[in-house]
C-alpha cells in the first residue's frame, strides 16, 4: 500500500488546500517538495512561493524542465498552450503558497505517530536540536531540521522531509508573536524544550516578558501528555517552572539552580568539557568548549531519559556530536591561529557566551572581532553596551568592532582597556585589513556579529 511510503496524493493535497487542479491527475502521489526551481530533481514537485518581490511561481516551467512532476502555484494564469505542452504533469494553484505548504505538512505530521521534539529559546537552539538529534538517534531513525530551517517555511520544509524515519526533532524560530503557535499547530511536538529567554528580537517583541509569552507559544500544539524540558538556570523559565510545574510534566536541567539533571566538578578546555552528571557516577566529554555546550548536553541527557535511552548511549551520541557550520567553528590557520567561527548570528546572550568561552582560554593573546548585533529596536545601545562590559569582565586583549551599533561595545570597553587595544572599523574589508597587520602565531581570535554583517568576509581575507 502506497500510505505506507507516506507518499501524499494529489487529491489530498486539493483537500487540504482547497486549491484548484489546472492540469494533471489527482491519483499522482507526491513526496519531495523543493521551492528553488534550479534545485528541482526528477520526480519533485515544485513550490512557486511569493517573495518579498518576486513570485517564485513564474519559474515553474523551469522547474518542470528540470524535472518536477508537478506544481503548487500563487497568483498566475496558466495559458491554453502551457496546459496542453504540461498536461502529462500537474499544476495546483492555490491562494496562498506558503499557507498550502502548511496545511499539507500538517496533513504530512498526521501520518506519522512518532516521537517529535521541538526546541526553542533565544539562543542555542540550532546546536542543542543537533546534539539532541544525535541522542535521539542512538535508539530511533531520526530526522532533523537542516541548518537553521527553523521558520514558517523551514518546518513545512523539514516535515515533507519525512519518510521512514520513526522521530523527528525540530527546530522552531521567530521575530514576532504568534509565529510559534503555527509552528507548533504544524509539528504536533510531544516534547518541548525551551533553552532560555534573550534578548533576541527584543526590538519586535519590547521585552523579554513577551519573549518568554511568544516561545510558551510551543506548548499551544503540544500532544496531551507531553513533556516540557527547560533551561532551570534562565531566571524567568525558572521563574514560569515555579509557577507551573503542577500544570504541565516538567523536567529541569541547570547548572546553577536545582535541577532534574545538573552538572559538577565541570573542568573546561579549550575544546571541550568533562563533567560529572549529579547524583551519579557518570562522567560526560562534550567535544565544544564553553559552559552553554554543558547545558546543551544536559538538555540531550534529558530529552533520552524521556525516552528510555540508555546512558551509554546517550554519552555516545553527546561525545560524537558536531555543530552546525558557523556556529563555535573552530579552525586553525597556517600560521597556527585559532579561528572561532561564530558568525552565523548574534544577540547579546550569544555574544556573553562567546566571550565568556574565549575569555578562558589560556596562553593565547585573545582578539575578539565583533559586529553589529541587529533587530534590538530601541534595545540596541544598551546590549551593545553590555557586551563591552563583557570584553572587560573576560580580560579580552583586543577588541575590533565593524557598524555603527557596535561602537557602543568600544565605548564602554575603552573605560577600562588600553585604547591602542580597541580598534574601529567602518568596513569588512577594513577590519580583515587591521587583523592583517597585528595578528601573531598561537593568537586565538573570535568573530560574532549579525548574520547580516557578513563577517564571513573577513574570514576568508585572514584564512590562509
Amino acid at each position: 500500500m502506497e500510505k505506507e511510503n507516506h507518499k501524499i496524493s494529489v487529491r489530498e493535497i486539493l483537500n487540504v488546500t482547497k486549491g484548484e487542479l489546472v492540469t494533471g491527475n489527482e491519483e499522482c502521489l507526491c513526496q519531495n517538495f523543493e521551492r528553488d526551481s534550479r534545485e528541482v530533481k526528477e520526480g519533485d514537485i515544485y513550490l512557486g512561493i511569493q517573495g518579498e518581490t518576486i513570485n517564485g511561481s513564474i519559474y515553474f516551467e523551469e522547474a518542470f524542465s528540470n524535472g518536477a512532476k508537478g506544481a503548487i502555484l500563487q497568483d498566475i494564469q496558466i495559458t491554453k498552450e502551457q496546459k496542453e505542452k504540461y498536461k502529462n504533469k500537474f499544476i495546483i494553484i492555490v491562494e496562498n503558497t506558503i499557507k498550502a505548504m502548511q496545511q499539507i505538512a500538517t496533513y504530512k505530521r498526521s501520518m506519522y505517530k512518532i516521537p517529535v521534539v521541538a526546541i526553542t529559546g533565544s539562543v542555542g537552539k540550532t546546536s542543542t536540536k543537533d546534539m539532541v538529534a544525535n541522542v535521539m538517534n542512538e535508539k530511533f531513525n531520526t530526522l532533523k531540521t537542516q541548518g537553521n530551517y527553523n521558520n514558517h517555511i523551514g518546518v513545512p520544509l523539514t516535515i515533507f522531509r519525512l519518510k521512514n524515519e520513526d522521530a523527528l526533532t525540530i527546530e522552531m524560530g521567530m521575530n514576532h508573536s504568534g509565529e510559534i503557535s503555527t509552528l507548533t499547530k504544524i509539528a504536533k511536538p510531544t516534547v518541548c524544550v525551551i533553552t532560555n529567554i534573550g534578548t533576541a528580537h527584543i526590538g519586535n517583541l519590547g521585552s523579554r516578558e513577551n519573549i518568554l509569552k511568544a516561545k510558551l507559544e510551543i506548548l499551544e500544539g503540544m500532544e496531551k501528555g507531553g513533556t516540557v524540558v527547560i533551561n532551570n538556570d534562565n531566571d524567568l523559565l525558572h521563574k514560569w517552572y515555579l509557577e507551573n510545574k503542577e500544570k504541565y510534566k516538567i523536567i529541569t536541567y541547570g547548572i546553577e539552580n536545582e535541577s532534574d539533571f545538573s552538572a559538577e566538578n565541570i573542568e573546561s578546555k579549550e575544546d571541550g568539557s568533562t563533567y560529572t552528571l549529579k547524583g551519579t557516577n557518570v562522567k560526560i566529554n562534550v567535544p565544544v568548549g564553553g559552559n552553554h555546550f554543558v547545558l546543551n548536553s544536559l538538555c540531550a541527557i534529558a530529552v533520552g531519559s524521556i525516552f528510555e535511552i540508555p546512558m551509554e548511549k546517550i554519552k555516545h551520541g553527546i561525545e560524537s556530536f558536531e555543530l552546525t557550520k558557523k556556529r563555535m567553528d573552530i579552525t586553525k590557520t597556517a600560521e597556527n591561529i585559532t579561528i572561532i567561527n561564530d558568525c552565523y548570528n548574534a544577540n547579546y546572550d550569544s555574544m556573553k557566551a562567546a566571550l565568556e568561552y574565549l575569555g578562558k582560554i589560556e596562553n593565547k593573546r585573545k582578539i575578539a572581532v565583533l559586529g553589529d548585533m541587529l533587530e534590538l529596536g530601541e534595545y540596541s545601545k544598551e546590549l551593545h553596551e553590555k557586551v563591552g562590559q563583557e570584553i572587560i569582565k573576560n580580560k579580552i586583549d583586543i577588541l575590533i568592532v565593524v557598524g555603527k551599533e557596535a561602537k557602543h561595545i568600544a565605548n564602554i570597553a575603552k573605560t577600562e582597556m588600553n585604547k591602542e587595544n580597541i580598534i574601529e572599523c567602518e568596513s569588512n574589508e577594513e577590519a580583515a585589513n587591521e587583523i592583517n597587520k597585528i595578528k601573531k602565531t598561537n593568537d586565538c581570535i573570535l568573530f560574532k556579529a549579525s548574520n547580516g554583517m557578513k563577517f564571513g568576509e573577513i574570514i576568508e581575507k585572514i584564512h590562509n
